[in-house]
């Protein structure tokens, strides 16, 4: 099987750094991958305009140096309003009718990417997730409503969705993706559905939303819907490597230090080591504290060697209490 085209997102700031990282970290622990790793760039206009989103000239050097390839690409729809958008709209700049595999740039690469199995046929997306989207209103109404509305709305068959070994009107039964990574067989075709899904949405919503905050969540309510109409879903056990022993959505470098597994900071440490990365990726605050001063180790892992909580939102509260986070 053909390895899919890779694509993250990057641009001038914190995306950059970490999609040094990326690049880094997919040539260190997977050096036989021989696909193509694409990098998209949004240009600083249409509904980036007023923004510098350009790489510098000396990320762009290092990048290619690494093997990427970096794409521009106009964000007509979301953009500083809804950067999440640029997922969907990054789509774009991917050639017609190849596989690819969206990875959020904040992701660790940590063993064999060439050798998971995937089956573009089977779309499938992130499952490390919690139960962030719908909440739903005392009243109602409930999960089940909330999602069947927006199946109904594009004409896609609810039941099928399902978890039935969940029971009814929990979270997890219903079909919720993190969209920190997906992939599909033809990103022209993924990315008009995705698109043209969330801006319906987003223009009128159904009735049952009317509670329902879609900032930031947006892309992971159509993402669901988008999968499953390409006969995709949940993904099956061939993927685990996927938020497992071949890659990690750290989100940011803090949370990375405070609840990844040892491994996971060999191989961050390892793959940055490199003089050429190091120069660079000490203009980065976050790089250069946590990983080159040791602060990473020293100061934020402490913090949780007690056990960390189960639920994300109290280890960043911890973080910033501690005077250890970046946004």
């Amino acid at each position: 099987m053909a390895a899919p085209n890779l694509l993250i997102v990057a641009q001038a700031g914190p995306l950059e750094f970490q999609a040094i990282i990326f690049a880094a970290s997919l040539r260190h622990a997977a050096p036989d991958f021989a696909g193509r790793l694409i990098v998209a760039e949004p240009q600083p206009d249409g509904a980036w305009a007023g923004h510098d989103t350009r790489i510098p000239d000396d990320t762009r050097a290092l990048l290619e140096s690494l093997g990427a390839e970096i794409a521009p690409f106009t964000a007509r729809h979301f953009g500083a309003a809804y950067p999440y958008g640029n997922k969907i709209e990054a789509l774009s700049v991917l050639p017609q009718d190849q596989p690819f595999a969206f990875f959020d740039t904040d992701t660790l690469i940590l063993g064999p990417l060439d050798q998971v199995p995937f089956d573009s046929a089977l779309p499938a997306a992130s499952m490390r997730r919690e139960g962030t989207w719908p909440e739903p209103p005392l009243y109602g109404p409930g999960y089940g409503a909330i999602w069947k509305s927006l199946y109904d709305r594009f004409g896609l068959d609810f039941a099928s969705s399902l978890d039935l070994s969940q029971p009814d009107e929990h979270w997890e039964r219903y079909l919720y993706f993190n969209a920190g990574w997906f992939f599909g067989p033809d990103p022209a075709v993924f990315r008009q559905r995705f698109l043209d899904w969330a801006l319906s949405v987003r223009r009128d919503p159904p009735d049952e939303l009317a509670c329902q905050s879609l900032d930031p969540w947006l892309d992971q309510v159509i993402l669901p819907l988008v999968i499953h109409s390409l006969g995709g879903g949940r993904p099956g056990p061939g993927l685990a490597g996927l938020d497992g022993a071949v890659t990690c959505h750290y989100r940011n470098l803090p949370l990375l230090y405070a609840r990844e597994s040892d491994r996971v900071l060999e191989v961050l440490e390892a793959a940055t080591a490199p003089n050429r990365i190091k120069r660079r990726l000490k203009d980065w605050a976050p790089a250069k504290k946590l990983i080159y001063q040791g602060k990473g180790r020293q100061k934020v892992r402490p913090l949780f060697a007690d056990g960390l909580p189960p639920k994300e939102k109290p280890i960043r509260q911890t973080l910033r209490k501690n005077g250890w986070w970046w946004d």
